[in-house]
């Protein structure tokens, strides 16, 4: 039910952001991106974020930005998690996490929760934050959906038995879907509309082109590109838990005439797993390998060619830049890469490869043949819509109010899901 909201004209608004951060850095990655968005309200916002993704520490905070970073999960390949280093109790972790949560939620006493992506949090650590918000009454709660989560079977049975609608029925006031329905309309496929009722709205992908303008982007791209005048192609994997058979292939690569490559491998490779990636790169004097880069979309935007995996940040940074984009998507434990890369390369936006059809080979061919990558764009409006709609949702403002006043000419897409 819809919560009264707190007077906030003697302090600032104070928003958190909770991501599981369970499998590379995608989670903490956007809500870094909607925490720069909602830095920029006026008046300025607290901002907390809350995650279990260690790296998040390495990262550029907005300001009036600050983290808590939990101890982590580690996802495995058949989707079950794992302590990611902490021994091997899972339960021990997940009761760990939760208390650390809720300690933290009742200090911050936030105004504006977004909760990224999984209702209940990660082994349901946040069922009691939620409960304890929920009976204060004075927080709007907000999940934050990407566009594409899973199959729309699995989807619809893991939600089920999860308790996931029950969980949005009961505590949340809203669901902030960061897609485009012209590209993928997961509440009509995966049977969530007619359960979240007028709590869904559309908002748009999330653009990550701002990103590019920090100055952590430029020294990036100066550490990169240095002496080196050379044209290079960009690949990155992500954490690089799940990309070592990219990174190898594209090591091993043949790069386009008088081009280099630049790999980045993620921090989160196994350590035998980079070692084979950097022996190969090492014989070789076109190929620069990196574990880590701290704002990656300066360098993107600086490359001839792109190639990487389809999570959903990556997919986005490579639909902001103009150049080539191969995406070899992610098929397991979920689908969600593949259905994206393959909606996509259907509009002729990107260019896609199997991970069965992966080799250097093929990555070679891919970079020395012409390839023309036009076709309808998706919304990208998403950010500016997540700044509408936290402001209505702070000041207890009418969506539809909010968004005539304040939006972008683009927002004429913007579709409420009733």
């Amino acid at each position: 039910m819809p919560r009264s909201i707190k007077t906030l004209s003697k302090r600032a608004p104070r928003i958190m952001l909770y991501s599981h951060d369970t499998l590379g850095y995608g989670h903490l990655r956007r809500n870094l991106l909607i925490a720069k968005a909602l830095s920029e309200l006026d008046p300025k916002p607290e901002i907390l974020l809350i995650g279990g993704m260690r790296e998040a520490g390495a990262f550029a905070l907005p300001s009036g930005t600050d983290c808590v970073t939990l101890p982590a999960y580690a996802k495995q390949s058949d989707g079950s998690y794992r302590p990611r280093e902490l021994g091997d109790d899972i339960a021990r972790l997940a009761r760990m996490r939760s208390r650390i949560i809720k300690s933290v939620a009742a200090g911050f006493d936030p105004d504006l929760l977004i909760v990224d992506n999984v209702p209940r949090g990660a082994q349901f650590e946040l069922d009691d934050t939620l409960a304890a918000l929920s009976r204060r009454g004075n927080c709007r709660i907000v999940l934050g959906l990407r566009d594409v989560i899973d199959d729309s079977q699995v989807v619809r049975r893991q939600w089920l038995r999860q308790r996931n609608f029950e969980t949005v029925r009961r505590y949340y006031d809203q669901v902030w879907i960061y897609g485009d329905p012209q590209l993928y309309d997961i509440l009509s496929d995966c049977s969530m509309g007619e359960r979240f009722g007028s709590r869904a709205h559309y908002l748009g992908l999330l653009d990550p082109t701002a990103r590019g303008e920090t100055k952590q982007a430029a020294l990036d791209l100066e550490t990169i590109a240095g002496n080196d005048q050379r044209p290079y192609v960009f690949c990155a994997v992500g954490g690089g838990r799940d990309g070592a058979d990219l990174c190898e292939a594209f090591a091993r690569a043949p790069m386009p005439k008088g081009h280099r490559g630049v790999l980045v491998t993620g921090t989160q490779m196994p350590e035998t797993l980079r070692d084979s990636v950097l022996k190969h790169a090492e014989a070789r004097e076109d190929m620069v390998v990196l574990p880590f880069v701290h704002e990656p979309f300066g360098v993107m935007a600086g490359a001839t060619r792109l190639v990487g995996m389809g999570g959903y940040n990556t997919t986005m940074e490579f639909l902001a830049i103009e150049a080539p984009a191969l995406i070899v998507p992610r098929c397991k434990p979920r689908r969600e890469q593949v259905m994206r890369t393959t909606r996509l390369a259907a509009r002729g936006l990107v260019s896609m490869l199997k991970p069965e059809e992966l080799s250097p080979a093929s990555i070679g061919d891919w970079l020395a043949k012409p390839v023309s990558q036009t076709g309808t764009m998706p919304d990208m409006a998403g950010l500016a819509r997540v700044q509408d709609m936290a402001h209505a949702a702070l000041f207890d403002r009418p969506i539809d109010a909010a968004i005539q006043r304040n939006h972008k000419p683009e927002a004429e897409h913007f579709i409420s899901a009733a």
